[in-house]
């Protein structure tokens, strides 16, 4: 991937951002995180000559308008972050949409509406793309959260610009995945978590072949504990995933890995913030509780691996985080990996629920960086080449 020049003089640059933000009834904007994300690249349009032409798709709408998915909801909070009055196109493709971007002047921008209003913005119409790149000269995808789909905005688009480049964010993306599965420094540590062993089996199988640590949290730790013939009592279990389970445990142990999983537990007698709750030891877990947060005992036995790594990649949260009595574990991980960072730790938080934990726990400023990426992350660690960056080569 190319990056981005320093002249960018008469042009307009078309750039496809993720500002796929949560949006409350009132219209306000809960978490601009991504949009912020997009700032630099932006600006650095604006500065070096160019006027800037934003494309982003907001929520589900399947093909239809829905008027709380517009992205006309987004101009103000861009107007005041960029310091610019953002123009808004009512649409992507109309002869009114071309009118709004056919003479910007340099410093302007334009957004336009939700693309996935057009049903064939996921469909990956070609010709739905050579009609958004007439909006122009030059094409950026600075929209990693979406780089693993093959939609017209982000994968197909590329062909019609001879002038392609990654965005900050994008570039900064891909350099921090492949600084972390190409160029660790070593002791390497991968902390995965969430819900299904299902979700992360290709990534596992593959950092199998690049960790020394590999910490199981979250409600997938039961399922190898089930594979250990524990009793998980009533906790989340994928039954058909307890033989591979057992096979990962298995070739760990061959490549020389260390697979740590729960030696406790907080268990509950059932799935609400205020059920009753007690401390269980993984070897004595009663058959009428379920497991919803890694125990103190595992806690302190991650953090002795988490504090000897040089490298950690932390992508699932330990627990029901979104519970207060089930996020102790992911807090004291999210705080464990701030402190190593700061002696020198490289610390890769992946997207989705992990971010929001380590934000949850103001932490994010305190690791090297939180990708904006959920999907998209997981497929660039497991090795797949993602559309919308093969596009941009």
């Amino acid at each position: 991937m190319k990056t981005l020049p320093n002249d960018f003089s008469g042009q307009r640059v078309l750039v496809r951002v993720d500002f796929n933000v949560p949006i409350n009834a009132d219209g306000e904007i809960t978490d601009d995180k991504r949009i912020r994300g997009a700032l630099p690249t932006i600006q650095h349009i604006l500065q070096h000559g160019g006027s800037a032409v934003l494309m982003s798709h907001l929520g589900r709408p399947k093909g239809e308008f829905k008027p709380e998915m517009s992205l006309g909801q987004v101009v103000a909070h861009l107007s005041g972050l960029l310091d610019v009055a953002v123009k808004f196109a009512g649409d992507c493709v109309s002869e009114e949409a071309f009118a709004v971007t056919a003479d910007l002047q340099p410093g302007e921008v334009v957004l336009l509406e939700n693309l996935r209003f057009d049903k064939r913005e996921k469909k990956g119409d070609v010709e739905f793309a050579e009609m958004l790149a007439r909006h122009g000269d030059v094409y950026v995808n600075d929209a990693f959260g979406t780089a693993h789909r093959a939609h017209a905005s982000t994968a197909v688009i590329a062909q019609f610009f001879e002038q392609k480049y990654a965005g900050f964010l994008m570039q900064a993306e891909v350099d921090n995945a492949t600084k972390v599965m190409e160029n660790a420094e070593r002791p390497f540590t991968a902390i995965m978590g969430g819900a299904k062993v299902s979700d992360k089996i290709q990534i596992i199988q593959r950092l199998l072949d690049k960790v020394d640590n590999l910490l199981i949290g979250g409600g997938m730790a039961y399922t190898f504990l089930k594979a250990k013939q524990y009793e998980i009592g009533t906790s989340l279990l994928e039954n058909e995933k307890v033989a591979l389970a057992a096979a990962l445990m298995k070739a760990a142990r061959a490549k020389g890995v260390t697979i740590l999983v729960p030696v406790d537990s907080v268990a509950a007698d059932r799935f609400a913030e205020d059920a009753d709750t007690a401390i269980h030891r993984s070897n004595s877990f009663p058959a009428d509780r379920m497991g919803l947060d890694i125990g103190p005992e595992t806690f302190q036995a991650y953090y002795q691996v988490i504090k000897e790594s040089k490298t950690i990649l932390w992508n699932g949260p330990m627990g029901v985080f979104e519970m207060e009595p089930f996020a102790q574990g992911t807090v004291a991980v999210a705080k464990a990996l701030a402190e190593v960072t700061k002696e020198g730790c490289f610390t890769l938080i992946g997207g989705g629920d992990s971010a929001a934990a380590v934000k949850k726990a103001g932490l994010e400023k305190e690791v090297s960086y939180v990708s904006t990426g959920g999907g998209a992350l997981l497929e660039l660690l497991e090795g797949k080449e993602l559309p919308g960056v093969a596009a941009l080569k």
